[in-house]
């Protein structure tokens, strides 16, 4: 079909309800909520009317014709359903739909991620109007929280893969669509303004927002604008567990030995009470905090079109998006080590639920966490009708993402406390399941003396921590395609160039080790180094009542607060120890380096460049016809992707450990030389796919999918370099390593549903899948020695735990997807409800101590409701969204366990988010949210259900705005 601009201009152009014109009106139409007098205009595909789409059941419909009419299995939502959603983001509109659910993130509760079929993260690609979007986080995937979802005009979740768009994904393809001016002929005008408070951090924050759109020279040239400014700020109370160690303990370790002495030991020669045997879990560090987060956001975005002719229409837009994350944290922490422990009690599984550690250290800590992103894509689209059948279009776009790019600081913390002479005979007592209670400590106090908890005159300097993560993310991608359409036959084909280059590098004063130049608590701890803490550096304390609702267990009585940058300062004006002797200086750690300043220096082994390049081509047919006089839909297509890579890094090996002699638990690594190291590597993959559909009926239609999709593996997990930190803990030796030989994973998909549409704007659908996926890249964990380096606190070989992926087993998922929308007739009522269940041939075995332990991650149960009201002017929804367990991950915060990387599991939950708005007049609309109305919480486990990780509570939030057009 050509574009004939004369008549668009004359008619406001013609539109189904599946074009992107309506999307547009939604999205500037926000305010117009369903009004009675203000119904669908539904007009045939021929009719020159306008189709006018207001209210919630015409947003529906269009979505559910979508879907109808689409060769594979696709779900979307439209502008309007996200501007009424109680969504902050894209990720939570997205959890709307059948087999997709949210990530949140822990910190700030915001969603950050989707798992679409078990599939999250990396599975799932993000695409911009069909392009690949940058993200410097260092994976493939996006986070959601830094994509806004105000003036989005459609969002397209392809759960089959379309081969002329992309194959590069086993979850789900996201396709992002924004609107154009042509979308819309003439002047349209949105505002929005609106004000949020999160009920635990009781700050009212705005989010402003402007979209203009205009079109002249007889609609032949088009602008569209649109930025908007949002912040979130979010106060969350943490209870922690940093990782669940797995390891042997000695008979002597265990309550009711009788043993006179306990010297825990691995050597064959040791006695047999002496001799580590027995198979446990225990908590490597203990503690609680209290995270203040301020999200800033503005998105902006801009958009010209021209149409030199009626053939050609040509579009230049420019995509800006820039998000600042500051995390102030006030806390405390307990260290153990395995060794040290005494009067261990196991459960039945081997997780320690009490023990005691004579003489551990107590740690007050603060930080200041900082993550800037920024993302900006700039690209230039031309769509030619060449003949009546030949349509050609070609795209090219850049996309660079940097964080931290104006070289801030991404981590200031620090730690004070006490110990030593002051260390405390404490453990960890386990109470109940990680889902309702939270480990606590058995005693606390300087010398168990509860009372001093907090007592400012003993409290003295131990760690100081920063670090500056700084990474980009550059994307160039060109695509070719044509289309031709004859009769029942649409021939489309083409191809795609794509180069991405990540780059990736950290400092810190963990490099250097000037971490520990003021180690040792002070004077009281009797250490010999640290200096005491003035009171004028501390800021009194957060307390701990009913610090997770929902919770049992008990904290101590308070948090002390302080700020870790003024306490870093605090020691940078005691002097130059080079210059002039400083008492409590730690001399025995930085040698003479540390001249007074906590410099940050570069980790060689943080290094990384990866380059990826990728050609591919595509072609897909598709047919239409009669069998036994039932439409059947036939579409067949292939894509062909080569790929070739090269990964650079720099490399060190170890040559000595020393100990220290502030910190008993502290250790400092030396290396040799650095040396650059680059491999290349190269794939090619053939991805075919098939869809079918046939009508039964009218209303009744039978779908069958088959493809082969592939998900690359994260570009940070591809260095060619094993790196080994600088700052080790005693009993706690870590070093990681990346595999610049990964293979895709790859997956064989079939899906076979039923669709029913049974009234407008209503249907019920039944998707059975199946997924084989080869090549799981596992992120496996020995212990091994390196370059023969020798630990201090044994005297024997240092034992590292290694981690590095290496592409390993197979698995199948299989699921079913039940979905079911109704509206209740003219009643204004109705309801759009979906579940999913999912399972596999390889779940997670927690009796498997093997280090080659493999499991399928992200599979959930979950489901999701959403009921409304709709009708003169006045619009009600609850969202209802359900989740059960799920193993998110192989390893944790502390991730040293003889038996491999340990399971994060998140335990299950129920969000409850409500929304209203009211339609004051034709232009104006006002409206309020309230999300996670029941106060839910975030909760993690590991192996075991009552070895509680992570619990975090985020609190409810609240919204009220009102929005203006014309």
């Amino acid at each position: 079909m050509k574009y004939n601009f004369h008549k668009i201009r004359a008619t406001h152009r013609r539109v189904t309800l599946a074009s992107t014109a309506s999307l547009l009106a939604v999205a500037i139409a926000v305010p117009a909520i369903g009004q009675e007098n203000a119904q669908v205009a539904i007009t045939s595909p021929t009719s020159e009317s306008d189709i006018v789409v207001t209210g919630i059941r015409g947003s529906l419909q269009r979505n559910l014709d979508i879907k109808r009419s689409s060769a594979g299995v696709v779900d979307v939502i439209s502008a309007e359903d996200i501007g009424k959603f109680p969504d902050s983001n894209v990720a939570a509109s997205l959890q709307r739909l059948p087999g997709v659910s949210i990530n949140r993130s822990g910190s700030r509760g915001e969603p950050d991620g989707i798992t679409v079929r078990g599939f999250g993260g990396d599975f799932n690609e993000t695409l911009i109007d069909g392009r690949r979007i940058s993200t410097a986080t260092g994976g493939r995937s996006v986070d959601f929280s830094s994509v806004g979802a105000d003036f989005v005009g459609q969002l397209s979740v392809l759960k089959t893969p379309d081969v002329s768009l992309s194959s590069s994904s086993i979850g789900a393809t996201v396709n992002i669509s924004y609107p154009k001016p042509f979308d819309s002929p003439g002047t349209r005008v949105a505002l929005s303004a609106s004000g949020s408070v999160q009920d635990d951090a009781g700050k009212i924050v705005p989010t402003i927002g402007a979209l203009f759109s205009k079109t002249f020279a007889d609609d032949t040239i088009g602008i569209l604008v649109d930025g908007i400014y949002t912040r979130r700020d979010t106060q969350v109370n943490r209870v922690y567990v940093s990782g669940w160690q797995g390891g042997l303990f000695a008979p002597c370790q265990l309550a009711g030995s009788n043993a006179a002495t306990c010297n825990p030991s691995d050597a064959a020669t040791a006695s047999a009470s002496d001799r580590k045997s027995v198979v446990g879990w225990y908590g490597q560090q203990y503690g609680a905090d209290q995270r203040y987060t301020k999200d800033e956001r503005i998105d902006g975005r801009i958009a010209l079109q021209w149409a030199p002719s009626d053939d050609i229409v040509m579009t230049l837009d420019d995509n800006y998006s820039r998000q600042k994350i500051v995390t102030d944290i006030s806390g405390f922490g307990v260290w153990f080590n395995q060794g040290s422990m005494r009067n261990v009690e196991q459960d039945e599984n081997g997780t320690t639920i009490d023990f005691v550690q004579q003489g551990s250290p107590t740690d007050f800590t603060a930080g200041t966490d900082t993550r800037v992103l920024e993302t900006n894509q700039v690209g230039l689209n031309l769509k030619w009708d060449a003949t009546p059948n030949l349509k050609i279009e070609a795209d090219a776009s850049y996309s660079k993402s940097r964080q931290n790019p104006g070289g801030e600081i991404s981590s200031e913390n620090g730690d004070i406390g006490y110990g030593g002479l002051l260390g405390t005979a404490n453990g960890i007592r386990v109470t109940g399941n990680s889902s309702s209670a939270f480990p606590e400590l058995t005693a606390y106090g300087p010398n168990g003396d509860a009372s001093r908890w907090i007592d400012t005159s003993i409290i003295g300097s131990h760690v100081t921590v920063r670090q500056q993560q700084l990474n980009s993310d550059e994307i160039k991608q060109f695509r070719l395609g044509a289309t031709w359409e004859q009769d029942n036959l649409t021939i489309k084909f083409g191809g795609r160039y794509m180069e991405d280059e990540f780059k990736l590098q950290n400092s810190s004063t963990f490099t250097n080790n000037f971490w520990q130049a003021y180690a040792g608590y002070g004077g009281p701890s009797g250490q010999g180094s640290g200096v005491l803490i003035p009171s004028s550096l501390l800021q009194g304390t957060i307390g701990t009542n009913n610090f997770i609702p929902g919770f049992s267990g008990m904290l101590p009585p308070g948090l002390l607060k302080f700020d870790a940058r003024e306490y870093q300062r605090y020691l940078e004006g005691l002097g130059n120890p080079q210059a002039q002797n400083i008492p409590g200086y730690n001399y025995g750690c930085c040698g003479t380096a540390y001249t007074g300043m906590f410099d940050l220096l570069l980790d060689p082994g943080s290094v990384q460049n990866v380059r990826e390049k990728t050609w591919s081509a595509y072609v897909r047919v598709n047919f239409e016809a009669d069998v036994a006089g039932m439409p059947f839909h036939f579409n067949a297509g292939a894509r062909e992707e080569i790929t070739k890579l090269v990964s650079a890094g720099i490399g060190r090996l170890p040559i000595s450990i020393t100990g220290s002699t502030a910190d008993p638990t502290l250790l400092t690594v030396g290396f040799g030389e650095s040396q650059p190291i680059s491999t290349k590597s190269s794939y090619s993959y053939f991805l075919p796919s098939l869809d079918m559909k046939l009508e039964l009926t009218d209303t009744l239609h039978l779908r069958f999918d088959a493809s082969r999709t592939l998900t690359r593996p994260a570009l940070n997990t591809l260095t060619p370099v094993l790196n080994v930190g600088v700052g080790q803990r005693v009993g706690a030796l870590t070093a990681t390593g990346g595999n610049p030989n990964l293979k895709p994973y790859l997956a064989d998909n079939f899906d076979l549903a039923a669709e029913w549409y049974y009234q407008r704007n209503s249907y019920a659908s039944v998707n059975f899948f199946i997924k084989s996926v080869s090549n799981f890249v596992v992120a496996g964990t020995q212990r091994q020695t390196i370059n023969g380096v020798v630990d201090p606190t044994t005297g024997a070989p240092a034992v590292f735990t290694v981690s590095q992926r290496v592409n390993g087993p197979s698995a199948t998922i299989k699921g079913v997807e039940l979905a079911w929308q109704h509206v209740f007739g003219d009643t204004g009522f109705g309801f759009n409800a979906n579940a999913t269940f999912v399972k596999t041939n390889k779940p997670y075995d927690e009796d498997n101590l093997s280090q080659s332990g493999f499991a399928v991650t992200g599979l959930a149960n979950s489901a999701n409701l959403v009921a409304f009201y709709d009708k003169n002017g006045f619009q009600f929804r609850t969202a209802v969204n359900w989740r059960d367990k799920y193993l998110r991950e192989f390893g944790q915060a502390q991730n040293n366990s003889a038996f491999g990387a340990e399971p994060t599991f998140v335990n299950s939950s129920l969000q409850v988010d409500l929304s209203t708005s009211y339609q004051i007049n034709e232009r104006i609309s006002v409206f309020g949210e309230a999300l996670n109305i029941t106060n839910e919480t975030i909760s993690t486990h590991g192996r075991f259900s009552n070895q509680l990780l992570d619990v975090y509570a985020y609190g409810r939030r609240f919204t009220a705005g009102a929005r203006y057009r014309f």
